[in-house]
């Protein structure tokens, strides 16, 4: 079993949504870039205590972080064990983004254990998280372009966010 089956499998024995973001959400939305792990968002700070991934040992090393006032994340818990792709299991607590967990849908071809963000989702956070390589992502998912739909769902959800998250929208939109 995978360490991405092992965390999917304890999040779901204690029913904690969860889905997938990051650059494994974008490779399902259609924009491949290299990754070392996989990222995944809850709003279920309960998967900050330390205690609640005993289970998952050993051989998995798991870090645990609560963010601090000036972090866009709530907490992060890092998930590693030798030879397998690393975990990066992201609780943000906004509304907009528990809303985007609970939309995700797992395609019926997937492989993976956990659901994957909608690509309107995928830019929220993009935009929240800020970054230069966010950016970048954002970028390629307008130039795909394959459901123009997801720009009016965008359009219609970043005034949840904070407003540097708007001016980036409506500049990188255009």
């Amino acid at each position: 079993m995978s360490l991405l089956d092992a965390v999917a499998a304890r999040l779901d024995a204690e029913q904690i949504p969860v889905a997938l973001v990051g650059a494994s959400a974008l490779a399902a939305h259609g924009v491949s870039r290299s990754t070392f792990d996989h990222d995944l968002l809850t709003a279920d700070r309960a998967v900050l205590e330390p205690a609640f991934w005993s289970d998952l040992r050993p051989g998995v090393s798991v870090d645990s972080r609560a963010g601090d006032s000036d972090d866009p994340i709530d907490g992060i818990v890092r998930f590693q064990r030798e030879g397998d792709r690393d975990v990066d299991l992201l609780v943000i607590r906004r509304t907009w983004a528990r809303d985007a967990v609970v939309r995700a849908e797992r395609p019926p071809t997937s492989t993976l254990p956990v659901a994957i963000v909608q690509a309107a989702d995928l830019v929220l956070l993009k935009l929240y998280a800020g970054g230069a390589q966010d950016r970048w992502d954002i970028e390629q998912l307008l130039a795909l372009d394959v459901d123009a739909a997801w720009r009016a769902t965008v359009d219609a959800r970043v005034a949840a966010l904070p407003s540097r998250c708007v001016a980036l929208w409506a500049e990188l939109r255009d």
